[in-house]
């Protein structure tokens, strides 16, 4: 019942947050170039009705990504929200009022099919530290933030095509991190109730959060959706499902022809997801 509940709940957050990349880029692309990397950014954007449309809708998925993180590990659930280019296209079909294309289609099977395998082969997961302490989240805070820190001011520096890549990559890290943090602190509101308020992963969850916000809105105000949308798609839920095995003692497969299923599904769908970053309808 816990698996069925985390499947639906990561499906539905994909759909949310594909919908809100399309509606939040068409508004991002309008703003000035030197609000990039400011929360500036984010309070003028908060000005046009449709941005904040968008934000409602990510709102929406960060809520049901958490009740499926509740209910399900991180190796499971971040593979699955890796799906919303799938949701996202259509949308982009419907807006410019044009069909998909047997290359469109066969990228969403591909990323759909990719997803599939990688799951089918999954374990289930061992409970494993529900809660890690501090110490164990010390090497990857740190990785995590000097790596962001050096993305964004080499992407400060960097033409558009460069920047938005660098910015999505950074943006794709921050919510990794945010991913697994919103886990902790999951379990520490069932397990201890409001008493999670005295810890510090709630409030870390707000700061990486916010964190976050301005990275992908800077990645997708410094150019096309074809090229930040995609590389956040692959690189967050790749982060996420480590921290889940480093930090959380969750399990990928362990035989040799489960591993080999697992590599197979992760290529197909990062193949899938490829496929549609070139599709005339995410580059328009």
């Amino acid at each position: 019942m816990h698996t069925a509940v985390a499947v639906v709940a990561a499906l539905l957050s994909a759909l949310s947050f594909g919908v809100a990349s399309v509606v939040q880029q068409q508004a991002a692309r309008q703003a000035p170039a030197q609000e990039s990397l400011r929360l500036r950014l984010v309070l003028d954007l908060a000005r046009q009705p449709v941005w904040l449309v968008g934000m409602v809708l990510v709102v929406f998925s960060y809520a049901l990504q958490g009740l499926a993180l509740t209910f399900g590990p991180l190796v499971l659930v971040q593979p699955l929200a890796a799906t919303d280019l799938v949701f996202a296209l259509p949308l982009l079909a419907w807006r410019h009022g044009l069909p998909l294309s047997r290359q469109d289609l066969a990228g969403i099977v591909c990323t759909a099919g990719g997803v599939a395998m990688f799951l089918a082969v999954l374990p289930p997961s061992p409970e494993g530290t529900a809660i890690p302490a501090a110490r164990q989240w010390l090497p990857v805070l740190l990785a995590v933030g000097s790596a962001v820190v050096l993305l964004a001011e080499i992407g400060r520096r960097s033409r558009a095509t460069t920047r938005t890549a660098l910015f999505a990559i950074a943006a794709a890290l921050t919510f990794a991190l945010l991913d697994s943090v919103t886990k902790s602190a999951a379990g520490r509101f069932r397990t201890e109730g409001f008493e999670a308020v005295g810890h510090w992963e709630p409030y870390t969850v707000v700061l990486v959060g916010v964190i976050g916000l301005i990275l992908s809105q800077s990645a997708y105000q410094a150019g096309s959706l074809a090229i930040s949308l995609p590389l956040i798609d692959c690189l967050e839920p790749v982060g996420a499902v480590l921290i889940g095995v480093a930090v959380f003692g969750e399990q990928l497969a362990t035989s040799t022809w489960a591993l080999a299923v697992q590599a197979l599904g992760a290529a197909t769908a990062v193949t899938g997801i490829v496929i549609l970053d070139r599709s005339p309808l995410a580059r328009a």
